[in-house]
């Protein structure tokens, strides 16, 4: 796991001090080592965190045998030990995965993106057709961001605080990336908070060539169900995973676990005692009744892992926030990613990687409003026009269910989604704040409002990059940790979004597929379980003295940054100690940690 950062311009080594400044503002993505090699247009730079062959012969920018590329590569190429045997003819230096991906760019030039699995950012500078390309992983684990400087240079990094470390551009606030961030809590994945520092979107490739870039997607998801029976489907299912988590394993340096509790970090624990003998665990809980914590300590007693139990006591959440919120360069919402970056830390004392259970709940149906819009979709007032002008009628005088007053406001079970799941402000309040715009990004499938699935298909595009592997990223690389996700396995990943719904959920159950293959690996405990998190509240935090002296701090001083971009007077209507008033909380401490350049 690294920092990738490069600048493509004229007499590249004019620009040696603002590669320099782009690598020093990556140096906890990579503490090991810091290298640069320049071309006569291109300067490319590396922050190195070792993994993979920890010699000199795994350094990078790394030089193909004939020096025509030349790769900087953020990640991991998992099974790349069968794809270099498939490339024999290519003089290896060294043993690390990254020189794979020159060995397939000789063969294959662009093309090599099909065949290329794993988590990656990377760019490849071709010198003899003096061509940059650049390619992000099909589901957003790794980051990659671009920009056209004040004098045309092309620069890209693997964070936005890289490319304004270069002082080679002047940013200015997206609104329409504002707007998506104020009803998410995350800026999309196809935009940055920046108009003019672009991200690539997962799935997607980049060439620059004669001053001039082009992006086009590579990869969609795969848009029909299968049709396949449970006991088939668990067979499968059990043979994937296996497969994703070994190839995972392969590192020079020791492999760990998060462990939660939860039914999914509970199935990667247990499959990889399947290869190692001994493995480590690290849990993470607040002390409080409800912690998940005695539910971890089951699954490390059963598979007698070397387990770390992180006790995390009532703390100062404001200084956590102004330490942790930089490493984040964006606005974020997402209340867990405090103590994900705590349990990063403290992972990091004895790991440098650590496999983790995220993406379970969008593959198998896990969260509780898949649920609520199956109940929804079953409703008898579902798109039934008759039915829903009768309800409006009896709802005058005697309250509705739930689902009869969500059938009548929303137009399907997608528009619900979309526009009520996980979201803050809404349209009319945007509008207040005076964000006038709106955005929705994109999807490689025209989703049916209809199905579940397709929905779970939304969230992989949308929610899993933008959200939760912006977070698993951020939060690992502030402590120059990797995070490996096995659950997004190309193969095993593709096999469980074809599965049909009813393999994933119904009105009362969850993660059916899950359930009925790993079942027998975890305890009688765990089986029983459904969905928690790590056990906090906005609330509770905002009745921290400190907490509150920041939100004052940042919300209620009109000469604050962020008031240049929303509305002062409306935004004292909603700081209620709920979730709009995080929302506009993290809003205001990214205006705060970047008013130098804002």
């Amino acid at each position: 796991m690294c920092g990738i950062a490069g600048i493509v311009a004229q007499n590249a080594r004019n620009y040696a001090s603002e590669i320099k400044k782009m690598t020093d503002a990556l140096v906890h993505r990579g503490p090991d080592s810091s290298d640069h090699e320049f071309y006569e247009k291109v300067a490319l730079g590396h922050r190195r965190l070792s993994i993979i062959d920890l010699s000199e012969n795994g350094k990078q920018p790394m030089f193909s045998n004939n020096k025509n590329e030349c790769i900087v590569l953020n990640g991991e190429i998992y099974g790349y030990l069968d794809i270099k045997k498939k490339h024999p003819e290519y003089p290896y230096h060294g043993s690390s995965d990254t020189e794979v991906i020159l060995a397939m760019y000789q063969r294959k030039q662009e093309h090599l993106i099909h065949d290329l699995p794993g988590m990656f950012a990377f760019a490849i500078w071709d010198d003899e057709k003096q061509q940059l390309f650049c390619a992000r992983d099909r589901f957003g684990e790794k980051p990659f961001f671009y920009a056209i400087g004040d004098n045309g240079e092309f620069i890209f990094a693997s964070e936005i605080k890289a490319i304004l470390a270069s002082g080679l551009i002047h940013p200015k606030v997206n609104s329409e990336a504002l707007s998506h961030y104020l009803q998410y809590g995350y800026v999309n994945t196809y935009q940055s908070i920046y108009s003019n520092i672009f991200t690539l979107p997962p799935a997607h490739q980049l060439i620059w060539k004669n001053g001039r870039h082009e992006v086009s997607r590579y990869y969609s998801l795969p848009s029909k169900d299968r049709h396949i029976s449970l006991s088939d489907a668990k067979e499968e299912f059990l043979y994937l995973l296996k497969n994703a988590v070994k190839k995972q394993l392969i590192a020079d340096v020791e492999v760990g676990s998060f462990l939660s509790g939860g039914l999914d970090s509970s199935s990667i624990v247990a499959l990889v005692n399947e290869f190692l003998p001994k493995q480590t665990t690290i849990s993470f809980g607040y002390d409080h009744k409800d912690s998940e914590l005695k539910y971890a300590k089951e699954i490390a007693e059963k598979y007698q892992t070397n387990h770390i139990e992180v006790h995390e006591k009532k703390q100062d959440i404001a200084a956590s926030l102004l330490k942790v919120s930089p490493f984040l360069d964006e606005p974020f919402e997402n209340i867990s990613y405090i103590p994900h970056y705590e349990i990063c830390r403290n992972a990091k004392k004895s790991l440098t990687v650590v496999l983790s259970g995220d993406v379970g709940d969008e593959l198998f149906g896990g969260y509780h409003f898949y649920k609520v819009e199956n109940q929804l979709r079953n409703h008898f007032s579902y798109k039934n026009m008759i039915a829903q002008f009768g309800l409006k009628l009896y709802q005058k005088f005697r309250e509705t269910s739930f689902v009869t007053q969500k059938n009548l406001q929303y137009s399907s079970i997608l528009d619900f989604h979309q526009n009520s799941v996980r979201t803050a402000f809404n349209k009319k309040e945007k509008s207040l704040l005076g964000i006038l715009v709106d955005y929705q990004q994109p999807y490689s499938f025209t989703p049916d409002p209809n199905s579940l699935n397709d929905i779970m298909r939304v969230d992989m595009e949308n929610y899993v990059p933008g959200d939760m592997m912006m977070k698993s990223d951020r939060m690992a690389m502030a402590n120059s940790l990797e995070v490996r996700t096995p659950f997004l396995d190309i193969d095993f990943a593709e096999f469980c979004i074809q599965l049909p719904e009813q393999l994933k959920l119904e009105n009362d159950n969850d993660k059916i597929i899950l359930r009925e293959t790993m079942g027998a690996y975890w305890t009688e405990t765990i089986r029983n379980r459904h969905k928690q998190g790590f056990g906090m509240s906005v609330k509770t935090w905002f009745e921290e003295d400190t907490m509150m002296s920041l939100s004052n701090d940042l919300l209620k001083d009109p000469n604050q940054k962020v008031f240049n971009y929303i509305d002062f007077n409306n935004t004292q209507k909603f700081l209620n100690k709920d979730n709009k008033h995080w929302n506009l909380l993290q809003l205001a401490l990214w205006a705060h940690n970047n008013q130098s350049v804002l």
